[in-house]
């Protein structure tokens, strides 16, 4: 796909913020299918920490995010727009629109509910997996072009193949030049990596495209730090659909699960 690159903004940071929920991207937020566009992953970091900023409540967490990809995600300009769509005493629904060029690129939605104290009843089955000080770096641009694959510090775990592995991600570059965001939009910034860390094929050409058309996240816990750890499947149907299923953890352990529904492609 051709298309004139974008105005960016410069600096080391993903997005440049320019008030009353205005951006820019920076080259770092770049898409690794086009260079014209952005990737996923930072782009819903950044809706994630719009999310947490919108009518905030101490007693209550995120702890759903759901994502559906309504086309490319243009590089440069944007802004993006919250509103609550159901409040409520202990559960409420909220939505983050990423309008780019005129349209919706990215609708999100968030369910926040009331937090309680249920420590007596805590358990996990999710397995933990090796720290990232027991995995070997990783070369992530040897893989994938743009942007933001070179943004990332990449450790890989014994046993990785295509198709399942683990791999752990940060980066040093905050998602705005304001670089006042928690650790929860900083994380969920990484997590749809997850749909390149084990492909099932090479990507390039004489191969198969398999971008995801959404991105949805369950949190059990609020996740903490700056690394994130994908323990991460990916199953490719026999009609041109595929799944990118992944355990999310942060160095405490496990705290959720992501999905990605795949659209496969010939290139």
């Amino acid at each position: 796909m051709t298309a004139a690159l974008p105005e960016l903004a410069d600096g080391d940071f993903y997005y440049q913020a320019l008030g009353g929920g205005q951006f820019r991207s920076t080259i770092h937020a770049q898409g690794a299918w086009n260079e014209h566009e952005q990737h996923m992953a930072p782009a819903s970091g950044l809706m994630a920490d719009r999310l947490e900023r919108h009518e905030p409540r101490a007693d209550m967490r995120m702890a759903r995010l759901s994502y559906e990809i309504l086309g490319l995600i243009p590089g440069g300009g944007f802004h993006i727009e919250t509103t609550t769509l159901r409040p409520g005493r202990t559960i409420e629904l909220l939505q983050a629109e990423l309008v780019a060029n005129g349209r919706v690129a990215i609708r999100a939605t968030a369910w926040r509910m009331i937090t309680s104290d249920t420590s007596a009843v805590a358990a996990v089955e999710d397995a933990t997996i090796p720290a990232p000080d027991e995995c070997k770096p990783l070369d992530g641009p040897a893989i994938w072009p743009g942007g933001y694959i070179r943004s990332l510090e990449m450790r890989v775990a014994e046993g990785h193949r295509p198709g399942a592995g683990i791999v752990w991600l940060r980066t040093q570059h905050p998602l705005t030049d304001k670089a006042d965001s928690g650790d929860l939009a900083r994380l969920m910034g990484l997590v749809d990596t997850a749909n390149g860390i084990a492909a099932r094929v090479p990507p390039g050409k004489d191969s198969y495209a398999f971008p995801n058309l959404d991105l949805q996240i369950h949190m059990y816990r609020r996740p903490e730090g700056e690394w994130l750890g994908l323990d991460n499947a990916v199953s490719f149907g026999t009609d041109g659909i595929g799944l990118t299923s992944t355990v999310l953890h942060d160095l405490q352990g496990p705290f959720g699960r992501a999905e990605q529904i795949l659209t496969l492609r010939r290139t």
